[in-house]
């Protein structure tokens, strides 16, 4: 997610202007209540699920399958060690989390993960970190040759009002079918049938509730529109609201069609590795996996507060308490995963940017500020990245 600033500005300065009449209303054809069945994407149902409930599909094959349906389904799951990666959103600082990563290759020891999930940024890096370090030049290209044109382009005063947005994505979207094409689809596929887990989230604004997304699910299925439905989660994972128009992605429930409003996936999470709700012992004793699983997580932003002067005026306080809830929200989820890896026998591990930075962007895609952290993610991982396996103040209030 982006940080607060001229953009998250102007989107407060259009929601007044909107709520004093001069807005216009989009014609949606949303899912009613009244449906029966889970609405469906590409024909299934099990290509998603809710990322604060028990995922149906995962929780019927736990029940179902057999030892040896586990080891012809799972063969990278079943008896290995695991690893996971699960990657925050962060707009720019995004380049951190990428450089760490190309300078994890370097070292040597970076794993295969069996897992995977991105956020926001997060989502644009995760289909690359799951494929591995053959696709590390993406990571580079993607994150240190950008700029804000090449992300968004800001709409006139004039034509934001009555719109859905102060931005449009359309580079954004470029960029996306630009470095996700037929290959890197085709690859996710291969790895999915593996059995390792690509997944992204978004937020569903009609429910106000995250959808994780089986990203491997949906390009091994063969379907013809799969690889627009993954350009789609990209973006409407990365898509912050007010800022970035909303993506609609068509669903089939009863025999209709209907559209769902997706948009950044930060709104419900800045990071995520499975919902609270699974019982993941369960599942690595049907996996037998040897050992605690490690789960890696990378935030990308700093974690403590940054001073500044607030002037008291509207988009002043507003700007600073959203940069607030952001900054929060991201340290509850760096808990709620610490809980679950104490919960569930796991070993966490957390990299984030540190304080004591001191860069500061011009624009919300700063090339120079990106290639800067980039290269700052990459030394510090090279060098051997002091993972915590902590969440930030837990060893003091532990050692008090």
């Amino acid at each position: 997610m982006l940080k607060v600033n001229r953009l998250t500005l102007l989107t407060l300065m259009t929601i007044a202007l909107l709520l004093a009449g001069c807005g216009t209303i989009q014609i949606r054809n949303p899912a009613p209540l009244s449906v029966q069945e889970e609405p469906r994407v590409l024909g299934n149902a099990d290509y998603r699920f809710w990322g604060d409930d028990i995922p149906p599909q995962i929780e019927r094959r736990l029940q179902t399958l057999s030892k040896e349906e586990i080891k012809a389904d799972f063969p990278a799951l079943f008896g290995q060690p695991h690893h996971y990666l699960a990657i925050s959103g962060g707009g720019a600082d995004g380049a951190f989390g990428a450089g760490l990563l190309v300078g994890w290759t370097r070292t040597g020891n970076r794993p295969m993960f069996q897992m995977v999930t991105g956020i926001s940024t997060g989502a644009l890096i995760a289909p690359f970190a799951f494929l591995g370090p053959d696709y590390d030049p993406i990571l580079k290209a993607v994150y240190t040759t950008i700029s804000t044109k090449d992300i968004l382009i800001e709409r006139p005063l004039l034509k934001i009002l009555g719109a859905d947005a102060v931005a449009d994505s359309t580079p954004l979207w470029a960029l996306i079918q630009r470095y996700v094409g037929d290959e890197v689809v085709a690859a996710i596929a291969a790895a999915h049938r593996t059995g390792r887990r690509l997944f992204i989230g978004t937020s569903d604004l009609d429910y106000m509730r995250p959808r994780i997304w089986d990203i491997g699910a949906i390009a091994s299925s063969g379907k013809a529109g799969a690889k627009d439905l993954i350009h789609r989660i990209m973006l409407a994972s990365a898509s912050i609201p007010g800022v970035f128009p909303p993506v609609y992605i068509t669903v089939e429930a009863g025999g209709s069609f209907y559209d769902e409003l997706h948009v950044d996936g930060g709104v419900c999470s800045q990071v995520f590795v499975y919902p609270a709700a699974i019982n993941w012992r369960k599942l690595l004793n049907k996996l037998e996996v040897p050992g605690p699983p490690n789960v890696y997580v990378i935030r990308n932003s700093a974690l403590q507060p940054d001073h500044t002067t607030v002037e008291p005026k509207l988009t002043s306080i507003a700007g600073r308490s959203i940069s607030s809830l952001i900054r929060t929200q991201g340290i509850g989820d760096l808990y709620l995963i610490y809980m679950l890896t104490r919960r569930d026998g796991a070993n966490y591990q957390l990299a984030y940017i540190p304080d004591d930075l001191g860069e500061v962007p011009e624009e919300p895609f700063d090339t120079v500020y990106m290639n800067n952290l980039f290269e700052h993610g990459y030394r510090m991982a090279q060098g051997g990245y002091p993972w915590e396996d902590t969440p930030p103040g837990w060893q003091e209030a532990v050692g008090r």
